[in-house]
């Protein structure tokens, strides 16, 4: 193990990425709310404003992949359908299998140059939480409250304003609802038997309702569906702390683009298609196991360095005076002072570690193992940086 790698497992490096992480978010938050009063004179610029403060934020999470980690992302899907990637709007459905696929998904969008114009379904609870939270409120992200009866027409209404978007985005969707684990795939499949669905052996069943009422009011904005399922190679399970320790890891992300006017308008039509879908991604997931690779054509998307230049630029910015302070405090003389300091940044540690536990698949949302089971409810999840959990149920 060289010297870097580590540096990159210290204690010291992980407070500092989250310093940086958290007190950049709270200026770019405040950048965000400054542009209120532009909304009523010229609101698609205060839209592409807000795109390009939000992608300060969320392009941390992927130079944290791409750049710290050194993850790679290979990706599988047709040259004619490459050529389209970031000059259209589209839904992307991903499956739900891993720690950090919420990053990968990121990284497919920045590869493509829409990551500060991507969209998702999250709860409404989302919407006060700091940093992730507030720079979704001024992208104009989705949010509902895990009640279908009170959700439709919010939902509704919030797919409908992104009609005149002014910045080409995707709509990523986790149409499972939770997290893959094996007690919520029992489950799953029980309720599949009941409803005499297909079963499936790499993903729980999806849940209809918010991906048909998404494409109801999307249709005519965006123009197909990303059919996006991800593996890591050598059946590695990565997790955050493990890309927070600098560890590498192999992503193989298989896409088909399939155009939206070729889904059902019909709601049960439609919720039939998107379990026909599921379970060719289950056959993808089948030859991937046998194989080791998807099928079709390969491709790595290069590299833009807009993420690693946006980090290292608040590094440089907010660490100098981090470590000025941290300087004055331990130059002060006071025993009291210091033992506070270091008090504060012991407390600090174990609230990121805490943070990052949660993001444990053991550890992940219960909704699937509480509610799958009646099959009646609609929700959506996506963690905020600490739990990075997206969900679009049923």
């Amino acid at each position: 193990m060289g010297i870097l790698q580590v540096l990159k497992t210290q204690l010291l490096c992980h407070l500092i990425i989250c310093y940086v992480f958290l007190v950049s978010g709270l200026i770019i938050n405040l950048l965000q709310l400054c542009t209120l009063p532009l909304w009523p004179i010229n609101k698609q610029l205060a839209r592409k404003i807000n795109c390009r403060l939000g992608y300060s934020i969320s392009s941390q999470l992927v130079a944290l992949l791409e750049w710290w980690s050194g993850t790679e992302c290979t990706l599988y899907t047709a040259p004619e359908s490459y050529k389209l990637y970031g000059k259209e709007n589209a839904i992307v459905v991903l499956n739900h299998n891993f720690e950090i696929d919420f990053m990968t998904g990121w990284t497919f969008c920045e590869r493509f140059g829409v990551l500060g114009s991507s969209k998702v379904l999250a709860k409404k609870e989302l919407s006060f939480v700091p940093v992730i939270g507030w720079m979704w409120y001024f992208l104009e992200i989705v949010f509902c409250k895990r009640k279908w009866e009170e959700d439709r027409k919010t939902v509704v209404q919030s797919l409908r304003n992104l009609r005149d978007y002014p910045e080409n985005f995707w709509f990523l969707l986790h149409c499972e609802g939770t997290r893959f684990t094996e007690k919520k795939h029992k489950i799953s499949m029980e309720v599949a038997e009941k409803k005499g669905l297909p079963k499936l052996k790499y993903h729980l069943l999806p849940r209809t309702k918010g991906f048909c009422v998404t494409v109801q009011n999307l249709r005519g904005t965006a123009t197909a569906v990303y059919d996006s399922t991800l593996n890591f190679r050598n059946n590695e399970m990565p997790t955050l702390l493990g890309v927070l320790n600098g560890k590498k890891y192999h992503a193989d992300l298989y896409v088909r683009r399939i155009p939206l006017d070729t889904i059902p308008e019909d709601e049960s039509e439609c919720a039939a298609w998107l379990h026909k879908l599921y379970q060719e991604k289950d056959e993808f997931q089948e030859h991937y196991r046998q194989t080791g690779r998807f099928p079709g054509p390969i491709t790595s998307p290069p590299h833009r360095p807009w993420a690693l230049l946006n980090w290292l630029f608040w590094v440089c910015l907010l660490v100098y005076p981090l470590c000025m302070l941290l300087l004055q405090l331990l130059l002060s003389g006071s025993t009291f002072t210091v033992v506070c300091t270091s008090a504060f940044c012991l407390a600090v540690s174990v609230g990121i570690r805490w943070m990052i536990g949660q993001t444990e698949i053991d550890k992940s949302s219960n909704y699937g193992n509480k509610e799958m089971a009646t099959s009646s409810c609609y929700c959506t999840i996506l963690r905020t940086c600490s739990q990075h959990e997206l969900a679009l149920a049923k």
